[in-house]
């Protein structure tokens, strides 16, 4: 059976965590570019952890800039079964106040200046993003922040905006009201579909900051305010993390919701048909299904 490995991509302020042992960073090289960072590797619990923090150490990268697929074949490459991002967003409703956690469940990507596959032409694949986080993993993170104190709410929906500036009150009003979505942010968006691609279960805190710029008593952003209300967070959100281990445990179950298979049926491009470049770059995200004999089911679309 495969060994559990949690992943982290947060902010720099989560992976300075109590109990942490064996603790090295790590430099990873992909076919996709350079991470956002070393990753930080050690064990809590028993259970192996990888923590990459999604804007580098110092906060080098913006949301537009951040590798996203970089980072998602480094933290393949080592290991990693379960995929936890933990962001900092805003909040489109008066009882996700600053300070509150969100799982979310659902996304809204207005992204427009990044990749969003590993996969395109010589090797085509089409994933399912109808429920794109893990329930299963999304559950053990409402668990942990309970455990922790940590006010939290479970399902939401976020818009992944590109950035980097903030909303426009008109915007803000549209997503809140017209679109009924829950939470904003900039980094979830590529991030999960690379995730589903991987074949990783992926859960998606949200950790809520401010309440954007459609309420009427808080009126447009404040970065200060914002930063402090991160610190806080952060000291949270390394609560709630380190109570994983000891809820998922050493040895996963296979995901009742199949994010471990979903290139099962995914790949359509013919074996003799792919690209060797972009096969070999797949290696690691992907070769479970690309090594197997014919295991492309031809499809015949109607004209």
């Amino acid at each position: 059976m495969t060994e559990q490995v949690i992943g982290i991509i947060g902010g720099s302020g989560i992976y300075e965590i109590d109990g942490l042992t064996d603790a090295r960073w790590i430099r990873v090289e992909t076919p996709w570019g350079e991470p956002s960072d070393e990753i930080l590797s050690g064990s809590i619990d028993g259970v192996r952890m990888r923590f990459l923090p999604r804007h580098g150490r110092g906060h080098v990268h913006s949301p537009s800039t951040v590798p996203y697929r970089a980072n998602i074949d480094a933290l393949k490459r080592l290991g990693v079964t379960s995929l936890v991002s933990v962001s900092a967003c805003g909040s489109f409703r008066e009882e996700l106040a600053p300070g509150d956690f969100v799982v979310v469940n659902q996304f809204i990507d207005r992204t427009f200046a990044r990749k969003k596959s590993f996969f395109g032409k010589g090797c085509v694949a089409h994933v399912s993003l109808a429920n794109p986080t893990c329930p299963l993993l999304g559950d053990a993170c409402e668990q942990a922040a309970n455990d922790a104190g940590i006010r939290a709410h479970k399902g939401g929906t976020y818009l992944a905006m590109e950035g980097p500036q903030f909303s426009s009150l008109a915007e803000s009003k549209l997503y809140r009201d017209a679109w009924n979505c829950d939470v904003i942010g900039m980094t979830n968006m590529p991030e999960a579909k690379l995730a589903r691609e991987a074949e990783l279960c992926y859960a998606s805190v949200a950790m809520i900051t401010d309440y954007d710029s459609w309420h009427p008593e808080h009126g447009e952003v404040d970065v200060t305010r914002i930063i402090a209300t991160m610190a806080s967070n952060a000291e949270k959100a390394r609560d709630m993390v380190s109570r994983l281990p000891g809820l998922m445990g050493q040895n996963p179950i296979p995901c009742p919701h199949g994010c471990n298979t979903a290139l099962e049926f995914a790949i359509l491009t013919a074996p003799d048909k792919r690209d060797p470049v972009i096969v070999r770059k797949l290696d690691a995200i992907a070769g479970r299904v690309l090594n197997r004999r014919n295991n492309v089911q031809q499809v015949k679309f109607p004209h």
